[in-house]
This record gives C-alpha cells, sequence and structure tokens, in this order.
C-alpha cells in the first residue's frame, strides 16, 4: 500500500489570531474560511504537497511540529529570527538538511527546509 500525506492540520487557541500571525509574520495566504462569519478552521494556500490548515480548539492543543520546505531558507531566516521565537537556529544537521524551527503564537513548533 502506498501512503501520501494530503493535510497536515494542527489545533490553536484562537483560530483568527493565529491566521494573522500566519499571514504577516510567514506570508501564508488564506484558501478557506469555515464558517466564512466566524471561522474555526482556516487552510492555507499549498503550492504543491499537503495541504496545512489551522483549527480553533481550546480544549486539545497540537503542539506537534511540522516541516515546510522553502526556496530560500537563509532569506527566510534572517527574515524571521528576530521576530519569532526560535527553537533552533539556522544549522545543518548531521544528516546534511539544512534548517532552522520557530514556533507559532501557540507553540506549535514550525521547522523550515530546502
Amino acid at each position: 500500500m502506498k501512503t501520501v500525506l494530503t493535510h497536515v492540520r494542527i489545533n490553536v487557541s484562537d483560530v483568527i489570531k493565529v491566521s494573522k500571525w500566519y499571514e504577516e509574520t510567514l506570508g501564508f495566504k488564506v484558501s478557506v474560511r469555515y464558517p466564512e462569519d466566524k471561522p474555526y478552521y482556516i487552510g492555507f494556500e499549498s503550492k504543491g504537497g499537503a495541504d496545512f490548515s489551522i483549527q480553533e480548539d481550546e480544549s486539545y492543543p497540537s503542539k506537534g511540529r511540522v516541516n515546510f520546505q522553502v526556496s530560500n531558507l537563509e532569506k527566510l531566516w534572517d527574515t524571521l529570527k528576530d521576530k519569532v521565537t526560535v527553537v533552533e537556529d539556522l544549522h545543518t544537521t548531521p544528516y546534511g538538511v539544512t534548517k532552522f524551527t520557530i514556533e507559532d503564537p501557540d507553540g506549535n513548533e514550525l521547522g523550515f527546509t530546502y
């Protein structure tokens, strides 16, 4: 059986506040708000790979880690490092991957690689 990851969702305490952070800090673009008038679920545009979304659920925080592949890692690092909570500085792992990891406002870890 071949398995393909198609969607990643993390739970957040305040979907509007956290969505604004993803839009303003990371430049993510919203593709869906559900329901439109008072959303508890927000999905972001994806250019291939798995879809990414957040859902408001104060009773069950995720505290997970999601990795994103980006085209200009060093530029993104220089843009973000002084504006966010850094979990791991930009570095090359023993297995040859260059990456850094930050936290969103709810403590979910977001890794960036190229």
